[in-house]
């Protein structure tokens, strides 16, 4: 009876045409998954590490020179104070010379005196020149000569000092040398600090990227133990040449920082921290020798910290941050992260 009342009021033509095309509809809606609707789930956002403190401070006046340790450093919107403010040229090209491709710039060394604020520069040992370490423009305009230096692809003036000066290091390194200091332009941030994506505009002296670059005592120590796993001996946190030093909690949680908060009170500075520092080979050299291993730490970091997904083909150690303020940091400074990230995405500056 059923059957004779359904096939009264729909044909059995319908019928069949209504179940093949529901079957086709199934058929294609579980084999092509990206069709289904997909339930996405927010990943949680990093955990806020405890409360730490600053352990360490480096700067390196002469850029890719050996730095030096302080107890207490003046942070400036450009970075901390002497901290690459200098840095050798090409005679020939204009371009700036790199611990990459000339290991022996790492023993050029720098010694600040603050009894006469004055940088004394050493090759080796051996002390070579001295120079205001915070000129006048018109000390500058005296002694050297505003030109044009080239730093990964851009141009930016700098004031040249003499050949005199510069020839004992010319002769060190076997080419044609000038020491340059920043002239008065700024270099505005690019990558990950350009104007648009950090919302206000900031600049660096010579740095590479950023102007400050923070890192943790607990993921070298993490680093050291795969590297006595192999049979290599440990190394220092100097070879990544870091400007703020901290003790850290557990290995690589900076990876995801946002903000940063030194100090406490009114005194306190904040720190945005704009994207992970991903590594050349620099830290493969030894800055007390400047031998270079073939292979070590890059090869061990390879391996398993090539976390950024703006570039997956060299590895991660270190967070680089602008400041939104100037102000006194000292040893011992309280360091809080103040927010998280799951955001951090590399944009190469070095055009």
């Amino acid at each position: 009876m059923a059957l004779l009342d359904i096939s009264h009021n729909c044909p059995l033509s319908y019928i069949l045409f209504t179940i093949v095309l529901a079957t086709l509809f199934l058929l294609h809606y579980f084999n092509h998954p990206g069709s289904q609707p997909k339930l996405t789930l927010s990943k949680p956002l990093p955990f806020i590490p405890p409360e730490d403190e600053i352990i360490g401070m480096r700067v390196y006046p002469i850029k890719s020179c050996r730095g030096f340790d302080v107890k207490s450093a003046r942070l400036l919107r450009t970075g901390l104070d002497l901290d690459r403010n200098w840095m050798f040229i090409s005679t020939e090209t204009r371009e700036f010379l790199t611990i990459r491709s000339n290991s022996n710039m790492t023993l050029i060394r720098t010694a600040f005196d603050s009894d006469t604020d004055t940088l004394n520069i050493f090759i080796q040992n051996n002390k070579i020149a001295e120079i205001p370490a915070h000129p006048t423009t018109e000390w500058l305009r005296c002694n050297t000569e505003l030109k044009k230096a080239g730093i990964w692809g851009e141009q930016t003036d700098a004031w040249e000092y003499k050949t005199t000066l510069t020839q004992p290091f010319s002769d060190f390194l076997s080419v044609d040398v000038r020491l340059v200091y920043k002239g008065p332009t700024p270099r505005v941030l690019r990558g990950c600090g350009a104007p648009k994506l950090l919302g206000r505009t900031e600049a660096t002296k010579f740095a590479d990227m950023m102007p400050v670059l923070v890192v943790s005592m607990a993921s070298i120590r993490e680093l050291n133990a795969r590297l006595v796993g192999i049979g290599e001996k440990e190394i220092e946190i100097e070879r990544f040449r870091p400007n703020i030093i901290i003790r850290g909690s557990e290995p690589w949680n900076e990876d995801g920082w946002k903000v940063l908060r030194l100090g406490d009170g009114e005194g306190a500075l904040e720190l945005d921290v704009v994207s992970r520092c991903l590594r050349c080979q620099v830290p493969n050299i030894n800055p007390e020798t400047a031998y270079k291993h073939p292979r070590q730490p890059w090869d061990q970091l390879m391996k398993y910290r090539r976390i950024d997904p703006g570039f997956k083909f060299k590895p991660s150690f270190g967070m680089l941050c602008v400041p939104r303020e100037e102000g006194l940091l000292e040893l011992g400074m309280k360091f809080k992260v103040t927010s998280t990230t799951n955001d951090h995405f590399f944009i190469n500056p070095m055009k």
